[in-house]
């Protein structure tokens, strides 16, 4: 856990009421081109306005001394629930899922808490904007987009709508995969009958996708009686390629089903959580199709697999020319993909590779780089202000940005640290 320096924040907050800033002498570093030190950031309400050694500035504007400091772009979670459960044995406290197989219409971002104590917990180790997923069904809903700050939704939009979430039938799921759902004691079924009820699930799906494609042309040439269909209509930017299809598909079965799928229906698609990825580099990289990684801190697949094998994705796809980006899929870990990204370049990824999925590449993923993701002219004011390596634990970050506001630090774990701190 990262505790920041509460009187380093304080000072720094109460010198940040302006709307206009400054930061001067630190060492940017916009991941979008070289870093550079003995730099001055220029912040004009919520944008950056000027950026380099000899940027100007203006009268007014508030100084803020960053002296051996460094200056990151904002982090982004590319795969998370933040907001939307809170405890995750209580029922009450989730808002993941909605009943019904086919729910498009639906977006994360009205069902987002932005009091939940987790966005608090995920800001301090310098994640500013998170992609929040639903689940549930077959179709769960429209992944948002939103700013780690705001008293409402609408003030943390980014994105209403990034991606359409899918979850593909399975046919490990009840074939004894690996958390393939079979319960203590359960009887494993023939695989005819999971072979049979898999056909039919995706049966369905293709069926969904025809009525999605029927009512797109009714619409287009409208007659007499034509009546909407929210369901349908919110399929129509991911027929006609708009917005991609986020498909999560672990293991080589779904991969390559995932990608027929794909090709069958014509439309963009983001593939996430894979991990038996090896069989597939040469087609990801060739159709550019990016990648949303796996929570890279879990065990291999296979019994006989190196232990390594999760730590080793990121590399793989790298030198495979493929994009991606992170992502936590849950509330607890988010704080630690910095450290995930770390262990990856451990393991063989380039460090400003590594960076990048977790800023600038995250962006262009999403289709939100000309806003977010680095440090440049005109982009959203959305950054961190550390003592060195965000990817490094005994990094501190002193203070971080969003819009051009500072926000708060401080969260559960920090207050936590500071009661029982009293103790010893």
């Amino acid at each position: 856990m990262r505790c920041p320096n509460i009187l380093v924040f304080l000072t720094l907050a109460a010198s940040l009421q302006a709307e206009n800033f400054a930061i001067r002498g630190v060492t940017l570093h916009p991941v979008s081109s070289p870093d550079v030190p003995n730099a001055v950031l220029v912040v004009t309400g919520d944008r950056i306005a000027d950026m380099g050694p000899k940027a100007a500035i203006p009268k007014g504007y508030k100084i803020i001394e960053g002296k051996g400091l460094h200056v990151y772009p904002g982090m982004i979670d590319s795969a998370s629930v933040l907001g939307l459960s809170e405890i995750g044995s209580i029922r009450e406290t989730q808002d993941i899922t909605e009943l019904g197989d086919f729910n498009p219409q639906l977006r994360t971002i009205i069902a987002i808490n932005p009091g939940s104590e987790h966005i608090g917990v995920t800001r301090a180790s310098g994640i500013t904007a998170s992609v929040v997923v639903p689940s549930g069904g077959f179709i769960g809903g429209q992944a948002s987009i939103v700013h780690l700050d705001g008293w409402t939704w609408e003030e943390m939009a980014v994105e209403k709508s990034a991606a359409m979430q899918m979850r593909r039938a399975s046919i490990e799921a009840g074939f004894g995969g690996r958390g393939g759902g079979r319960g203590f004691g359960a009887a494993r079924r023939p695989f005819a009958e999971v072979k049979r009820r898999y056909d039919e699930q995706m049966q369905q799906v293709r069926l969904f996708f025809e009525q999605a494609r029927a009512y797109q042309m009714r619409k287009a040439n409208p007659v007499l009686g034509f009546k909407p269909d929210l369901r349908l209509e919110a399929m129509i930017p991911v027929l006609e390629g708009k917005k991609p299809l986020m498909i999560v598909a672990e293991k080589e079965r779904g991969i390559r089903d995932a990608l027929a799928f794909a090709e069958r229906e014509k439309i963009k698609i983001v593939l996430a959580g894979a991990r038996e990825v090896d069989p597939f580099l040469e087609e990801l990289a060739k159709k550019n199709i990016p990648v949303v990684l796996p929570d890279l801190y879990q065990v291999p697949m296979e019994e006989d697999a190196s232990i390594d094998e999760p730590l080793d994705i990121p590399a793989k796809l790298a030198k495979a020319g493929i994009r991606f980006a992170f992502g936590s899929y849950n509330i607890e870990r988010p704080r630690n993909l910095p450290f995930q990204a770390a262990n990856a370049v451990a393991n063989g990824l380039p460090y400003d590779v590594a960076l990048k999925a977790l800023t600038l590449t995250a962006a262009e993923i999403w289709g939100i780089a000309d806003r977010l993701g680095s440090l440049d002219k005109g982009k959203f004011a959305d950054f961190i202000l550390t003592d060195g390596d965000p990817l490094e634990t005994k990094t501190q970050i002193k203070q971080m940005w969003i819009l051009g506001n500072p926000v708060s630090l401080e969260n559960r774990h920090t207050k936590l640290y500071e009661q029982y701190k009293k103790r010893l």
